[in-house]
C-alpha cells in the first residue's frame, strides 16, 4: 500500500532560528531505492497582511494586502486565493518571485485576480470552495513578494497566496547566490520571525496519511487526509449528470489522437476527493487558455499540470487546513502545450462525458480544453510593451483532434451549433437562459472573461475546420467545372490553360494530377485550381488528401490542349444563287466556304451583314444582297478549344436590265407591274438571240416561267453551255433560272437564243443579276 508520510523536521543548522520545515516524503513501495522514489506535489501557504502604503508603493485610499520579499520552500507555480468562491477580487494582484537556480528576483508580474473557470455550485459540500486567482506557472523558485491592491472596499477575506511544488524526480538543490537576499526577507513555515525562543532541536513530529492505489477510470480514490467531498456539478439545459456513464461511450467519428494520460504525467490520484459525474453527453468543447506565463519548455508541461492540479485540488495540510481551490479534480478535461502535445485532464476517462470545472454555468454537458499559457491580444494584457503570443499551428492542430474525436464520439459536428441553457446565473448569461454556441467555442462564449485569448479565439474558425476534416474525411471528390474548355461528349478541348473548380469538403488538401503526374497542390480550403497544359491529349485527376492521410480521386477527364487555329480552306465567295429577285432590288446570292481544324471544328458564324451560326459541316449560306451596293460578308469558324479564324469578301451586287442587252430577231416588250422595271422583252422566232456582256465573277439570267413560256439555249462567251425549259406549272416572275461562276472577276457575254418550242415558243427576259 502507497504510504504518505508528513515529516517535521528540526531547522538546527538554518540561517534563520525559530524555522521549521515540513517535507512530504512519498514512502514508495517496500525496498524502493530513495534514487527511485518521485517527490510529491504540495501546497504551502503564506497569509497575506495588511500593507502600508509606503511598503505597498499604492495609494493610501486604496485597500493593500500583501508580503513582504520572503524566502520559501521550492515552489514553481502559485496563486492567491481567498475565502469565498464566490467573492470576487475587485483589484490587480502583482507578484515577483526569485528563481531557485539564478537566485534572482523576478520583474512584477501581474496574475488575473479571478479564476474564471470554476465548477458549477452544488448542494452537498461540507467544505466551501475558495476563491482564487489565475495560477501562475514562474518555474522552480524559492522566494516571493505579493502584492494585492483593491480598487474600492474591501479586499475579501482569508486572502493568501498558494506556492504549488508540482513534485517529480527527486532533484538536489539548485545553488544559492550569494547577495541577492532581499531585505526582511522570511523563511516560509517559520513559527515568527520575531519569537527570541527556537524550537527544541531534539523534537520532532511524524504524521502518516495512507492511500489507496490510484483508481482507474470508474475507480474512486479515499483519502483519510482529505475526507471532504467536492459539491456535484448542477444540470444545464436537459442534461443530468451521473455518477457513471450510462452506456459505454461509442466509437467517434474522428480518430483519437495521442493523448497523455493522468498516470504518464504524474496526476496524484490521492488528490481526487470523490468519483468522476458524467452528463448524458459532451455538446460543446470549450477552448481555454491557462492565462499563465508562456515562458515555458515542453518537457515542463507535466509539471504545469501537475502544479494546476494541486492549485485547483488542494488537501488539507498537517493542521488540517484546506490549501489549493478545494475542487474535486483539476478543471479542465484537457489540456494542450504549445508543442501540440495532449494531455488527460479531470479523471473519469477520456472518452466518457466527464463534467469539468472550466465553463461556469455550462460545465454539464461540455468538456473543455485549456492550452498552456497565456494567448491574449497586446490589448487584453494591457501591459506596456505587451506583445500577444500567436499559437502555432501545433497548437492549433491539437485543439483541433481533441475536439473533433471528443464531438465525435456523440455525433457532434465540429462545424454546427448547440443550444445549451445555464441553470444558474454565471455573471454572463441568467439562470435559464439558453445559449446558442459553436460546437467548438471559446470560454468567452459562456463566461464573461478573455479567456482563450483573442489571439486562439480568432482563429477558433480555423480549428473548427480542421476539426470537421478529421471527423468526416471526404469519401469522394468530384470536378464541377473545368472553365476555359469546351466540353464536347466526354471531352474538354482548351487552348492551353483551364480552371478546375469543384465544391469543398473537409480535407487538408488538394492534388491536381495530369497523366499520373501532379502539378499543382491546392490547400483544403480551396474550390478551384489553374492548370497550364501543353498542346495534346490528357487525362486530369482531382485528388483529395485527408487529414488522416487517407485520399479520394475524382473520375478522369481527358481534355485536349490545341493551341492551333482553324483553316478556311476555301475563302469566303459570294455567287448569285437560283430564286426570286425582289421588286425592291434584292437578289438571290449564296456565300459559300469550308473551314477545316486540326482537332475539331466547332462553329461557324456569319458576322455580316448579319448574325447567323452554322454546324461545322455547312459550307454555304443562301441570303439576299441589296443591288448595287457593296457589303461586307465576313465568316469566323471556332473550334472546340476556342482558337478562331475569320474570312470576309466584300462585294456588290448588280442587276443588268433586258434593255442593255444585244438582241437578233424578233423582240417585244411586256409591261406589267411584277417585271423588274414594270417591263420586260420577248420572243417566239426560232434563233432569236439576247446577249448581256457585263464584268463580275458570278451572274444569273432573270426570266418569267409560266405554263406556256418555252425553251432556249444558253451560251457563255460564244460556247454553247446550257438548254434550259422554262415551263412551270404556275407563273413566276423575276425568276434566276440559271447562274454562272468564275474563279474571278472578268468580262463575260451570256447569250441565250430561242429554241422555238412547239405550241410554247415564247421566252420572256427580264435581264440578268451578276456580282461584281
Amino acid at each position: 500500500m502507497k504510504r504518505r508520510v508528513l515529516v517535521a523536521l528540526s531547522t538546527a543548522g538554518l540561517v534563520l532560528a525559530g524555522a521549521a520545515v515540513y517535507v512530504l516524503v512519498d514512502g514508495g513501495s517496500p525496498g524502493a531505492s530513495p534514487e527511485s522514489r518521485r517527490s510529491p506535489g504540495q501546497v504551502n501557504t503564506l497569509a497575506l497582511r495588511t500593507m502600508s502604503s509606503t511598503e505597498s508603493d499604492t495609494a493610501a485610499q486604496r485597500p493593500v494586502m500583501g508580503l513582504s520579499p520572503t524566502r520559501t520552500k521550492p515552489f514553481s507555480l502559485l496563486g492567491v486565493t481567498w475565502d469565498n468562491a464566490r467573492a470576487d477580487l475587485d483589484g490587480s494582484v502583482q507578484v515577483r518571485t526569485r528563481s531557485a537556480a539564478a537566485g534572482r528576483w523576478s520583474p512584477w508580474r501581474p496574475i488575473g485576480a479571478n479564476n474564471d473557470a470554476a465548477p458549477d455550485p452544488g448542494a452537498h459540500a461540507d467544505r466551501p470552495m475558495r476563491g482564487g486567482s489565475e495560477p501562475l506557472w514562474v518555474g522552480p523558485s524559492n522566494g516571493v513578494q505579493v502584492r494585492v491592491a483593491g480598487k474600492s472596499g474591501a479586499l475579501p477575506q482569508g486572502l493568501r497566496v498558494e506556492l504549488v511544488d508540482p513534485g517529480g524526480e527527486r532533484r538536489e538543490p539548485a545553488p544559492q547566490a550569494a547577495g541577492d537576499q532581499p531585505d526582511q526577507m522570511t523563511l516560509a513555515g517559520a513559527v515568527s520571525t520575531t519569537d527570541p525562543t527556537p524550537p527544541d532541536p531534539s523534537a520532532s513530529a511524524t504524521a502518516t496519511e495512507t492511500t489507496s492505489p490510484a483508481p482507474t477510470d470508474s475507480a474512486s480514490p479515499t483519502q483519510s487526509a482529505s475526507p471532504s467531498a467536492e459539491p456535484p456539478a448542477s444540470p444545464s439545459a436537459s442534461a443530468s449528470p451521473s455518477a457513471s456513464p450510462t452506456a459505454t461511450a461509442p466509437t467517434s467519428t474522428a480518430p483519437r489522437p495521442a493523448i497523455v494520460s493522468r498516470a504518464q504525467w504524474g496526476a496524484d490520484e490521492t488528490l481526487v476527493k470523490n468519483p468522476p459525474e458524467y452528463a448524458p453527453s459532451a455538446k460543446v468543447v470549450f477552448v481555454h487558455h491557462t492565462a499563465e506565463t508562456n515562458d515555458y519548455t515542453c518537457s515542463e508541461s507535466a509539471e504545469i499540470i501537475r502544479s494546476i492540479m494541486l492549485y485547483h485540488v488542494g488537501y488539507l495540510d498537517k493542521d488540517g487546513k484546506e490549501v489549493g481551490l478545494w475542487w474535486n479534480d483539476i478543471g479542465y478535461n484537457f489540456l494542450v502545450d504549445k508543442c501540440g502535445t495532449i494531455f488527460e485532464g479531470r479523471a473519469g476517462g477520456a472518452d466518457k462525458p466527464v463534467i469539468g470545472a472550466q465553463t461556469y454555468g455550462f460545465n454539464t454537458g461540455s468538456s473543455g480544453v485549456a492550452v498552456l499559457g497565456d494567448y491574449s491580444s497586446t490589448a487584453e494584457l494591457a501591459k506596456p510593451g505587451a506583445v500577444g503570443l500567436a499559437p502555432t499551428q501545433a497548437i492549433l492542430s491539437a485543439v483541433a483532434k481533441v475536439a473533433a474525436w471528443k464531438l465525435g464520439l456523440h455525433g457532434g459536428d465540429p462545424t454546427g451549433k448547440v443550444v445549451m441553457t445555464t441553470p444558474i446565473d454565471n455573471g454572463k448569461f441568467k439562470a435559464g437562459t439558453a445559449v446558442t454556441f459553436n460546437t467548438v467555442s471559446g470560454h468567452r462564449d459562456g463566461f464573461a472573461t478573455v479567456c482563450p485569448g483573442r489571439m486562439i479565439y480568432d482563429k477558433l474558425g480555423t480549428v473548427r475546420t480542421e476539426a470537421k476534416q478529421w471527423a468526416t474525411p471526404a469519401t469522394s471528390v468530384a470536378v464541377t467545372g473545368i472553365s476555359g474548355s469546351t466540353k464536347v461528349g466526354t471531352t474538354y478541348y482548351t487552348k492551353g490553360t483551364v480552371t478546375l473548380s469543384w465544391k469543398p469538403a473537409a480535407v487538408s488538401g488538394y492534388e491536381v494530377v495530369v497523366d499520373g503526374t501532379v502539378v499543382a497542390r491546392p490547400t483544403g480550403t480551396a474550390t478551384t485550381a489553374k492548370v497550364t497544359l501543353a498542346a495534346g491529349s490528357h487525362s486530369i485527376v482531382l485528388r483529395a488528401t485527408n487529414i488522416k492521410g487517407t485520399t479520394v480521386s475524382s473520375p478522369a477527364y481527358p481534355v485536349v490542349a490545341d493551341a492551333t487555329a482553324p483553316v478556311f480552306t476555301t475563302p469566303a465567295g459570294l455567287t448569285i444563287r437560283t430564286g426570286s429577285v425582289s421588286t425592291g432590288g434584292s437578289t438571290p446570292v449564296r456565300l459559300g466556304w469550308k473551314a477545316t481544324d486540326n482537332r475539331l471544328l466547332q462553329t461557324v458564324k456569319a458576322t455580316s451583314p448579319s448574325a447567323a451560326t452554322f454546324t461545322p459541316t455547312t459550307t454555304s449560306w443562301s441570303a439576299y444582297a441589296k443591288m448595287n451596293t457593296s457589303m461586307a460578308w465576313s465568316l469566323t469558324a471556332a473550334d472546340a478549344a476556342g482558337n478562331t479564324a475569320s474570312s470576309a469578301a466584300t462585294r456588290t451586287t448588280a442587276i443588268l436590265h433586258e434593255s442593255s442587252s444585244v438582241r437578233t430577231g424578233t423582240w417585244k416588250t411586256t409591261t406589267y407591274s411584277y417585271y423588274l422595271g414594270s417591263r420586260a422583252y420577248y420572243a417566239s422566232g426560232k434563233g432569236a438571240t439576247a446577249s448581256y456582256t457585263f464584268t463580275g465573277r458570278s451572274a444569273g439570267l432573270i426570266i418569267k416561267r409560266a405554263t406556256n413560256t418555252g425553251a432556249f439555249y444558253v451560251y457563255v462567251d460564244g460556247v454553247k453551255t446550257a438548254f434550259i425549259d422554262s415551263r412551270a406549272a404556275s407563273s413566276a416572275y423575276r425568276q434566276i433560272i440559271w447562274t454562272k461562276n468564275w474563279s474571278t472577276s472578268g468580262k463575260h457575254t451570256i447569250k441565250i437564243v430561242v429554241a422555238g418550242t412547239s405550241g410554247r415558243p415564247n421566252v420572256i427576259t427580264d435581264g440578268i443579276a451578276y456580282v461584281k
